[in-house]
């Protein structure tokens, strides 16, 4: 009977992780910063966002890979949450007065970020 149950806890237990497996999703996009205090603030913001499991910024390629689950977050909030602690991403800009308050190594050059999202259809307004 002890058998028996066991292996009923098992298979409910295996059963979530592929649940859990399905709805897992890893995404990579764009975040701006410079150096190590900024890897350790990108990271931290993703990973405070509930759903997501891990978040490994890339100091070289700008790049974040991310990975959440999608039944409870979306990618936008991700996003968000990075910006919202200064870090502009290819979809949201930090706000000027969290940007403004980052340490001076932190600064990423924002210009060439704002120029981009100035194009639209290969021309400039």
């Amino acid at each position: 009977m002890r058998s028996m149950i066991a292996m009923a806890i098992l298979l409910v237990g295996f059963g979530n992780l592929h649940a859990q497996n399905e709805n897992t999703k890893t995404e990579e996009f764009k975040v701006y910063g410079n150096c190590g205090m900024c890897e350790t603030r990108i990271e931290k913001a993703a990973k405070g966002v509930d759903g997501v499991s891990s978040a490994d910024w890339d100091q070289e390629t700008k790049m974040i890979e991310v990975k959440y689950n999608s039944d409870e977050v979306e990618m936008m909030e991700i996003h968000k949450a990075i910006a919202g602690a200064g870090h502009d991403t290819e979809k949201v800009e930090a706000e000027d007065k969290v940007y403004e308050g980052l340490p001076g190594c932190c600064k990423y050059d924002r210009k060439s970020q704002h120029d981009m999202n100035d194009e639209h259809d290969g021309h400039r307004h």
